[in-house]
């Protein structure tokens, strides 16, 4: 097939494998064309007048509009990891993490958690770009079919993204490489679904090609080839978020008319050809986090802007394009995990339990000693297992001395 340049780098050249000690790494070629490509048309963007607000908690008096109840959910497993483990969020019983090693021939490795089990697994133990010290994973991602890293070079900035087919804690096949650049790109936002990788790609704002426009690529395992799936005028505001069947992340739309963000749900079930619905925000106004959880988006804003009606200011959000929005009026701290009319929202060293059918809530604490910022959550979107992570001290001498997993049933 034919390759077309890009910013100066042939597809061809971008993607050539390299001999590397230790394993052998595919790669693939991307095809032509992009599902939507960024002149797509979007929805005009939501205004949404304050006093139309469903309040969890007033803005102004700080007390509470739905009603405090116990809390719906127990904990149901807990087990203590090696201080340094951080979880990343996904939707199977394995869950990507990261480590600290024993050497600096990788100084972090890339492992995964059994939910059900408790069980710790190293998966990437070493790296394959390079056998060096500077080469670090610097983020991992996972199904319960399909492991994906980053490797990171920490002098020049340069990294790359790679896969491999994954089953009960280990690699069963070889690594394909995905993606290969230098810093000009910054490292990519991605998530595992199935034998689906889901990543963006966006300019740096401090490199050379901060003109260039933003792509999301979603590729198959076993495949050789992946596609450009969405193509953003700009930087993505959020990352792709899975959640049941719907993948979320917020593209620059309109960019003729100024800075909007389009929140935007693509099916999983066609590989993200059709859009299931969309929020697009008041101009200038930029979401933290975006899913779609049931018929809802679930998004963050983290500032308050001069205008733009009540979607412009701080909070947690829940609510589709056509209203009411429900509102948490705190300032959002992680991703929104839930069910069925149940969010769990992060919010400093807690989480409030959200029932938007019974109008009520209530607040699920962070783990015993737990340091600084508490608990984060390790599930996005729809879960019927949330889990949470957090670093904890140790009761003698007060430093930091594991990291504490929680789950708990929805």
């Amino acid at each position: 097939m034919p390759f077309k340049k890009w910013s100066g780098i042939t597809r061809r050249g971008l993607f050539k494998a390299t001999a590397v000690t230790g394993v052998t790494a595919g790669a693939i070629s991307i095809l032509a064309g992009c599902s939507h490509p960024g002149d797509e048309d979007a929805e005009a963007p939501v205004i949404v007048d304050k006093n139309k607000a469903h309040y969890v908690i007033n803005p102004e008096t700080n007390e509470s509009v739905y009603s405090v109840t116990d809390l719906p959910i127990s904990e149901d497993k807990t087990y203590n990891l090696p201080l340094g483990s951080v979880l990343r969020p996904g939707d199977g019983d394995w869950l990507a993490m990261t480590s600290v090693g024993t050497t600096s021939k990788p100084a972090i490795l890339g492992a995964a958690l059994s939910v059900s089990a408790g069980t710790v697994s190293n998966v990437v133990t070493s790296t394959v770009t390079d056998d060096t010290p500077s080469i670090a994973i610097f983020d991992v991602r996972c199904s319960d079919s399909t492991y994906a890293w980053v490797e990171m070079d920490l002098l020049t900035k340069s990294w790359a993204l790679y896969a491999a087919p994954f089953s009960n804690g280990e690699l069963t096949g070889k690594s394909t490489t995905l993606w290969k650049v230098n810093s000009n790109w910054d490292p990519p936002r991605m998530a595992v679904v199935g034998d689906k990788v889901i990543w963006q790609v966006m300019p740096s704002k401090t490199g050379k090609k901060t003109t260039e426009n933003s792509r999301c690529y979603l590729w198959k395992l076993g495949s050789s080839e992946a596609r450009v799936v969405v193509e953003s005028p700009g930087r993505f505001a959020t990352g792709p978020e899975v959640s049941g069947n719907t993948v979320t992340m917020s593209p620059r739309v309109h960019a003729s008319k100024g800075v909007f963000y389009g929140i935007t749900a693509y099916s999983l079930e066609d590989n993200l050809k059709t859009v299931v619905d969309q929020l697009v925000l008041p101009q200038s106004v930029n979401p933290m986090f975006a899913v779609r959880i049931g018929e809802k988006f679930v998004f963050s804003i983290e500032a308050s802007y001069a205008a733009g009606g009540l979607l412009a200011s701080m909070g947690t959000y829940i609510g589709s394009s056509d209203g009411p929005f429900v509102v948490l009026p705190r300032e959002p701290a992680a991703e929104v995990a839930g069910k069925d009319g149940l969010y769990i929202v992060k919010s400093r060293s807690s989480y409030f339990v959200i029932d938007t059918e019974k109008e009520r809530y209530s607040t699920l604490s962070a783990a015993d000693r737990t340091v600084d910022y508490g608990d984060f959550p390790a599930r996005d979107g729809e879960c019927k297992t949330f889990v949470s992570f957090a670093t904890v001290k140790d009761a003698t001498t007060g430093y930091p001395a594991s990291v504490a997993v929680r789950t708990f049933q929805l």
